[in-house]
Formats: structure tokens, C-alpha cells, sequence
């Protein structure tokens, strides 16, 4: 049973698809909104607060990418978790979404019960990561992140990075100096819960460099990546 339900926002121009979305999640205990597209996601999410967003790409008025990139932001939606549940198997349009924020990337058609359950596990582990974690505070160079309250500051400017750019960039600084590939990455950031692109890493890689500077994570030709402690 759970004590608090959490919050899903369902956005898709497809009646069938909400209905069977909503049914679902709302007999696993999930408190359940909808948007038929991408412009009115964006306004819902503001006052709704979702914990995690399943949303379509191909929308009238907007499409889900560019809600995305709207979503992702908002402050208070940077720890959202976003799937996209969608027709289009394009490479080009699965490297858009997660270059806008997305955590995940599903094609249609949906099985509910799957869905249902890589939901669950998300929310699982999420539970499970609050629950066990100390204060972790890392300061390094002129960095400074703090994992109890996912801020990062670069001397005294704070620094707003999505979910998944932050833990990735806390897991290389955990751990200086130490090589890893993308699977390892992949496996550490994103779990067994969630399907990626090994691309996603360098994605979220290039994007953590563009907001912190090119010389705390070196890549490392052929093999992966290392954080660097600067002399």
C-alpha cells in the first residue's frame, strides 16, 4: 500500500491511449492527469508537480520535445522523470528527446503491464536511493555538489543541471580518476529499469562540460570516461 500516491501526468492526443494510461496507473495507486498536448503539459505541469511524465512525441500545438525542453526548465521539474512513449523509431527523434531531458524512450504499442512495472521499479528505486542516502558533499577544484539537495555550485554560481546530468557528474567525482565506459555508465545512472542509447551518455557528458568547463572529465579514446581532480 503506499502512503502517499505518487503523482503521473499522462500527455497524448490519443483518447485510447489516456484512457488505457489512466486506467492502469490509477489501479497501481497512482494519482493520474492528463494533456492532450504539448502546450497544455506544459501549463499542467506547472500546478501539478508530476513525479514522472509519460508524453508522446507527435502532438498538435506542440510536440513533446519542445514540452520537454520547457518542462526540464522549471526549477521544481529539474528531478522529473520523463518517458516518451511514442510511434516514431527514428534514431534522430530518440537522440532529440534525450538531448532535451528525457530519461527514457518507449515505442508504441505500449504494453501496460511492462510499462506498469518499469514504473513501479523507477519509484522503487528512487525510494530506495532517499531512504539509504547520507550527506554526501563533494568539493573539488572550484565545484562544489551536494547530493542531499542536487545543487552545484562553480565557485559562487549555482548551477542548474537536469536529474541525470547531476548524478553522472557526482558518480565520475565519487570516483576520481577511474575510467568507465558507457555500459558501466549507463548501468550506474540509468539502471536494468531503463533502455538508452550509449549515446545518451556522451550527450549528457558534452552537456555537464558546457555548464562546469572542459577539464574535469576526460575522455579516455576507445574506452570512456574519467573525472580529473585539477592540480
Amino acid at each position: 500500500m503506499m502512503t502517499k500516491a505518487h503523482k503521473v501526468m499522462v500527455v497524448d492526443d490519443e483518447p485510447d491511449i489516456l484512457e488505457l494510461l489512466t486506467y492502469n496507473l490509477e489501479k497501481e495507486g497512482y494519482e493520474v492527469k492528463t494533456a492532450t498536448n504539448g502546450k497544455k503539459a506544459v501549463t499542467l505541469a506547472q500546478s501539478f508537480q508530476p513525479e514522472l511524465i509519460l508524453m508522446d512525441i507527435m502532438m498538435p500545438v506542440m510536440d513533446g520535445v519542445e514540452a520537454c525542453r520547457q518542462i526540464r526548465e522549471m526549477p521544481e521539474m529539474r528531478n522529473t522523470f520523463i518517458i516518451f512513449l511514442t510511434a516514431r523509431s527514428e534514431e534522430y527523434s530518440e537522440v532529440a528527446a534525450f538531448d532535451t531531458g528525457a530519461d527514457d524512450y518507449l515505442t508504441k504499442p505500449i504494453k501496460p503491464r511492462a510499462l506498469m512495472s518499469r514504473i513501479n521499479a523507477i519509484f522503487r528505486r528512487e525510494s530506495q536511493k532517499t531512504s539509504s542516502e547520507e550527506s554526501n558533499l563533494i568539493e573539488v577544484g572550484d565545484l562544489s555538489i551536494d547530493r542531499t539537495s542536487y545543487t552545484l555550485y562553480k565557485g559562487d554560481n549555482q548551477i542548474a543541471l537536469p536529474k541525470k546530468e547531476f548524478e553522472l557528474l557526482f558518480f565520475l567525482a565519487s570516483n576520481p580518476d577511474k575510467v568507465y565506459n558507457r555500459d558501466e555508465l549507463l548501468q550506474n545512472i540509468w539502471g536494468n529499469d531503463v533502455y538508452v542509447l550509449a549515446r545518451t551518455v556522451d550527450v549528457h557528458i558534452r552537456r555537464i562540460r558546457e555548464k562546469i568547463g572542459e577539464h574535469y572529465i576526460k575522455t579516455i579514446k576507445g574506452v570512456g570516461y574519467k573525472f580529473e581532480i585539477p592540480e
